[in-house]
């Protein structure tokens, strides 16, 4: 790959995010500065039931959901757990490659469904566990990412969402671009050889893969599956660990570089586990 390809590949991974990353900082001005506290306050309490409509919402094949969803983590609008649910769900390109290859539809409803039902179940269990990712203080509201980027919110919500919108995009594109490169010159195929039906290690490495904010870890992952040069468990661990450009946001933009840490450290232990079962219980086809 010619690095004028690695950063059109890199504008075009980037576009696809900006209405995303707009309407959802245009969502926390809003709710920042024209609802009253007792409002907020209801918007926070039903942060209980987050990880049900994160992990729903995470199924949608389109990594904007994951970039979302940590943008309002950062702001403190959902919780820990939703998040997560978002991540465990987020399919990514995973439906494209199965369509493609003409994957019976039966299939591919199944690995959603485990996905979705994975993603919400473990985000109730982060939130029940560690209560300490949702304390408000840190960089609580918008008003905390503002600090952080210097933003002069007092301009307006829409000038203040754009400022946002593009700190978060320039980001985006110079390390997607840095991918890019860095993936080509790896080479898929080399990425594929890493991994084989080696029960456990498998998984762990697999979810080592679909750690990369990248469409290429995911495009591999599902191909390797297809072409039986992986288990479904191990295809399992890399999706449900792969969360799109979303980790890219939420070290962006969440100040607290601890929390950043531990919501990583818990995707991959979440994602490797639902690996494990995978092939445990035997729920896909090897």
């Amino acid at each position: 790959m010619q690095i004028w390809d690695a950063i059109a590949d890199g504008v075009m991974d980037t576009v696809k995010l900006i209405p995303f990353l707009f309407l959802t900082y245009l969502v926390m001005e809003y709710i920042e500065h024209h609802t009253s506290d007792k409002t907020r306050a209801a918007i926070r309490r039903a942060d209980r039931f987050g990880p049900l409509a994160g992990g729903l919402l995470g199924a949608f094949p389109q990594c904007g959901f994951s970039a979302a969803a940590a943008s309002l983590y950062a702001g403190r609008v959902i919780t820990g757990g939703t998040l997560i649910a978002v991540f465990l769900s987020t399919s990514d390109e995973m439906i494209p490659i199965f369509l493609s290859r003409r994957v019976d539809p039966g299939l591919i409803f199944r690995i959603l469904g485990i996905k979705v039902l994975y993603g919400i179940l473990a985000g109730f269990v982060v939130d029940f566990l560690f209560r300490s990712l949702n304390i408000r203080k840190i960089g609580a509201g918008i008003h905390g990412i503002c600090e952080a980027e210097h933003c002069d919110c007092e301009k307006g919500i829409f000038s203040s969402s754009l400022k946002h919108t593009f700190s978060i995009a320039l980001y985006i594109f110079l390390i997607s671009v840095a991918l890019n490169l860095f993936i080509e010159a790896v080479g898929t195929r080399n990425l594929e050889h890493l991994i084989f039906h080696q029960p456990v290690i498998g998984e762990l490495l697999a979810g080592l893969i679909g750690l990369i904010p990248n469409c290429a870890a995911s495009v591999a992952l599902t191909t390797m599956y297809l072409d039986g040069a992986m288990s479904a468990g191990g295809m399992m661990a890399g999706l449900m660990v792969g969360a799109g450009v979303g980790l890219l946001v939420l070290f962006r933009a969440n100040r607290s570089r601890r929390q950043n840490v531990k919501i990583l450290l818990l995707l991959y232990a979440a994602g490797v586990i639902g690996g494990w079962l995978t092939s445990l219980l035997k729920l896909l086809p090897d």
